[in-house]
């Protein structure tokens, strides 16, 4: 399992401990001993450390051999796993000839139509593939396709592994054609499992996941043949728009689905039962998740009684699904397909943009990456060169420039590399600005490091001189000064939002969270580590929040007049503002948050990082003693408990749009994920921790601006808010983007 998820050092640690046990148990020559070390070998083959591997790989043959015979259907494994080895190594005249032994003796035990000696062709035809030797891979991957299809079925995972790789073979032959054909039905098998709703496990957006290569591999043919064939673009752009909405599943696009799901109920008694059926659902999996890392303690530090005690909830909440998904398939028979989100046609997109709005999508790749670029009346499909690791690179050296950790003043601001910034606009932006005339408010679907950038830093024109005065940056075409930008955690979002989440608006405009009671002398950012917060139990995890570390942050005195001004602007008032002792978890839970169109938090934001098994948070007043139910900080699996109707939910603060530190990771934190399951169709979040003052000014200006005459939307009414401040001739710092352009929209960000 460890493996799946890449956590490689966690997993050799244990089969570390698993090959100790069974060498005390039954000796170093056991068959047992043998698959123990040829599971460690692979761990080390996927780490890299082939030559870590190689004896071990070998080690385990000779055991296999010895104990089982050398026609044994191990050893035929075995044979086949350091021959896979040597594949890694481009060793191929080391790994053909262990291939082909391999594939004699799982033909011999098994027969020439098994299923494991279809995995033992297509592994030989690989090897011919990986060397250019086509002629030789193709009827070994056909052969293997023909095997697998007649034991598994037409739409098995194994038959799509099977067409990949053919397809794989016609496109580096460049005979695009029958590469796209074969891809095709490679992605229908995968699409079709995305769609397919059962059970209670998280696992088919983890699969949809881990099969994006293939989905990718389906967008880069499909851009190859209509750049040689203009006269298939039209209809080859729609066909890859939609295979790269299956390349770009996130957690946080499907909180958007299953919260739309709700509000497409239509009566609130269906909607409580939506609610509740997803409710058990993330319980049951959270519970899942409890139990299996009890039972893989060691037997000393087994808890059979909270074992025990987390079966018995789990069959409760078996029944309890089971009940719920019947009512919903009976009074509400569309739930599962909206609460799944599936690929949007580009007509269904086109049809919820506005005049003079445009959604652009991007898909990063190791070697190239892709841009889609939508209007209401056409779309554009763009390939463009940057790949995955340049992106990061430029995009990190972007990031330096907009880090506020560890300033003592303001003279220290780092700068912003403006000459890296345009060059960033060139690759990544102009081929498709031609195609944006007219359009002002534009919908980006990030991908890869641009879900840690906001685009609106990016600067349009040839930068002049070297801007070492805070006022030159004035001087600066940045983008953020010709379009209002939104974020969206997917494509699907939009169908979500504009076609179900606008149903049923809250009556309250306005409830504020902020300035909580805390000890230490007032900071100049709203964040800290999360890891500082929280006190070390016996089993070395984290999960006891610390209240005195708590009380010791930073007070956050303005975020008083940030949250007063914000409910004026909104047309609320003082009362419906909580400070101080009312700043709390039991206050937060306990209102009916439902009323409120507008919800903010103005506190320190807790980012998890690279923490396992810590929550962001949100910072309250501490209680006097913690609680399961407060202990100062609201945390995401709390927040997404919540109750909402929101227009908007503004987390003003620290890095609330930054990922959760894990490798790979999509770009929204946990925090905003929760609010949007919770039942906020958009949010204010920031990309780094925000000088307390410009966020007072960017969120209080931003309300000014959406209750002007023309009522702008939330994306456009924070673009001028940020123009504001840059332009704010008392404070020329301002005109830095760290000040600036932390905020982004997510969600809907028009009227």
């Amino acid at each position: 399992m460890y493996s799946a998820q890449d956590r490689l050092s966690d997993a050799v640690s244990l089969i570390k401990r698993s090959l100790a046990i069974t060498e005390k148990a039954v000796g170093s020559q056991h068959p047992d001993m043998a698959t123990r070390l040829n599971n460690l070998a692979s761990l080390y083959r996927d780490q890299g450390r082939y030559a870590a591997a190689e004896p071990l790989y070998k080690q385990s043959l000779a055991i296999w051999e010895k104990a089982l015979g050398p026609q044994h259907p191990n050893v035929g494994a075995g044979l086949n796993n350091l021959a896979e080895l040597y594949n890694k190594q481009r060793r191929y005249a080391a790994a053909e000839p262990l291939f082909k032994r391999s594939l004699a003796i799982l033909e011999k035990n098994f027969g020439p139509e098994h299923s494991r000696v279809a995995a033992s062709l297509n592994n030989l035809a690989f090897l011919y593939d990986d060397q250019g030797r086509f002629a030789n891979a193709e009827p070994l991957y056909q052969r293997s396709l023909s095997i697998r299809e007649k034991a598994f079925g037409p739409r098995h995972p194994s038959v799509a592994e099977s067409l990949n790789n053919l397809a794989g073979l016609y496109e580096v032959q460049e005979q695009e054609d029958k590469a796209l054909g074969f891809i095709r039905q490679a992605t229908a098998i995968y699409r079709d499992r995305a769609a397919s709703v059962g059970g209670h496990s998280a696992g088919r957006l983890s699969e949809q996941k881990s099969k994006r290569f293939v989905f990718m591999s389906h967008v880069r043919t499909a851009a190859t043949i209509a750049r040689k064939e203009p006269s298939q673009r039209v209809s080859l752009t729609a066909e890859a728009f939609s295979v790269g909405q299956l390349a770009r599943a996130t957690q946080a696009g499907a909180a958007v689905s299953r919260m739309a799901a709700r509000f497409a109920a239509g009566n609130d008694d269906l909607a409580r039962n939506v609610w509740d059926h997803q409710d058990a659902v993330a319980l049951w999996q959270k519970l899942d998740a409890d139990l299996i890392k009890l039972v893989s303690a060691p037997p000393a530090k087994r808890n059979v009684a909270r074992e025990r005690e987390l079966r018995e909830r789990l069959d409760g909440l078996d029944v309890q699904i089971v009940a719920l998904s019947q009512r919903l398939a009976s009074k509400f028979p569309e739930y599962a397909e909206l609460a799944s989100p599936r690929p949007l046609a580009l007509k269904e997109i086109q049809k919820l943009l506005g005049a003079k709005e445009a959604l652009v999508a991007y898909l990063v790749s190791e070697k190239r990456s892709f841009v889609f670029a939508v209007k209401r009346d056409g779309a554009e499909f763009f390939t463009i060169s940057i790949n995955r690791k340049r992106l990061h690179d430029r995009v990190s050296k972007l990031r330096k420039g907009l880090d506020p950790l560890g300033l003592s003043d303001i003279s220290q601001t780092p700068a912003f590399d403006v000459p890296a910034a345009h060059a960033l606009y060139k690759d990544i932006f102009a081929p498709i600005e031609p195609f944006l005339k007219g359009v002002r408010h534009i919908f980006i679907v990030p991908d890869g490091a641009l879900q840690s950038l906001p685009l609106g830093v990016l600067v349009t024109k040839k930068p002049q001189g070297e801007y070492r005065e805070f006022a030159e940056y004035r001087l600066v075409s940045w983008l953020a000064q010709k379009y209002a930008l939104t974020t969206l955690p997917s494509v699907s979002s939009l169908r979500a939002l504009r076609t179900f989440a606008q149903r049923g608006r809250a009556k309250a405009p306005f409830t504020g969270f902020g300035d909580p009671l805390l000890r230490g002398h007032p900071g100049t950012t709203r964040g800290v580590s999360i890891t500082t917060m929280y006190k070390r139990t016996a089993s070395s995890r984290l999960s006891v929040a610390d209240l005195e570390r708590i009380r010791l942050m930073g007070a956050l005195p303005d975020t008083a007049d940030e949250l007063r001004v914000l409910a004026l602007a909104a047309g609320g008032g003082d009362s419906n503002v909580y400070l101080h002792d009312r700043a709390t978890e039991t206050m937060v839970k306990g209102l009916d948050l439902s009323r409120s169109r507008i919800l903010a938090f103005a506190t320190h934001g807790l980012i998890a990082g690279e923490l396992r098994n810590a929550e962001p948070a949100l910072v309250l007043t501490p209680p006097k003693t913690a609680s399961k139910t407060d202990d100062g900080l609201l945390t995401a699996s709390e927040i997404a408990q919540l109750k909402l109707n929101a227009d908007m939910v503004i987390l003003s603060a620290c890095n609330t749009a930054a990922g959760d530190g894990i490798e790979g990771a999509e770009g929204l934190s946990g925090l905003a994920k929760a609010f949007f399951y919770a039942g906020s169709r958009s949010l204010l979040v920031s990309h780094w921790p925000v000088d307390t003052e410009a966020a007072t000014r960017l969120t209080t200006e931003m309300m000014r601006q959406l209750a002007e005459n023309d009522h702008p939307g939330r994306s456009e009414a924070l673009r001028r808010s940020m123009l504001v401040l840059m332009n704010d001739s008392k404070d020329p710092h301002f005109a830095h983007p760290l000040f600036w352009a932390p905020f982004v929209v997510v969600g809907e960000g028009a009227r």
